[in-house]
């Protein structure tokens, strides 16, 4: 049997479920949907749910485990919690900027709701880096320009980080 991660993230949809995780999946390399439930009789009468439809869908983003859950419009994705994907270069920045924010919200500092209301930080790693830099001026900086961007430019980034 293959080793699970020791904690999930589980995200609650209205009825999206299925949608999202193959949309979350086109977008993250190395990524799949691994299984996906369906209500039974008993548990549809208890959840309001139609019978036969989709309850869970588990999948994987990067190695990275996943259950996406239709339970109805109860509860919705708040900016209380967020998933941050580091990304290396500029093109990666880009790349899951322009996938993510489709349909969705840009929002500031790297932050975007995508089309399903859940919360991202597209974050380049160098930026992590220049915020925990000893010299608080550097970082003070870095963080100043980080405020005035929705999409982080790492080029600018740089450039105020070192004073230019």
């Amino acid at each position: 049997m293959p080793k699970t991660q020791k904690i999930t993230t589980f995200l609650w949809f209205d009825s999206q479920a299925e949608e999202a995780a193959k949309f979350y999946v086109s977008i993250f390399k190395d990524s799949r949907i691994v299984g996906i439930t369906r209500y039974d009789d008993e548990a549809a009468k208890a959840a309001g749910r139609p019978k036969g439809s989709v309850m869970t869908v588990a999948f994987e983003l990067s190695g990275q485990e996943f259950t996406a859950l239709n339970g109805g419009p109860l509860f919705k994705f708040t900016e209380a919690i967020s998933l941050v994907v580091h990304c290396e270069n500029q093109k990666e920045v880009d790349h899951f900027w322009e996938k993510l924010a489709a349909g969705g919200e840009e929002v500031q500092c790297g932050w975007l709701k995508d089309r399903f209301g859940l919360s991202w930080q597209v974050v380049p790693t160098v930026l992590v880096e220049m915020l925990q830099d000893k010299n608080p001026e550097k970082s003070k900086r870095a963080v100043a320009a980080m405020l005035k961007m929705k999409k982080l430019d790492i080029d600018a980034l740089t450039k105020a980080y070192e004073g230019r």
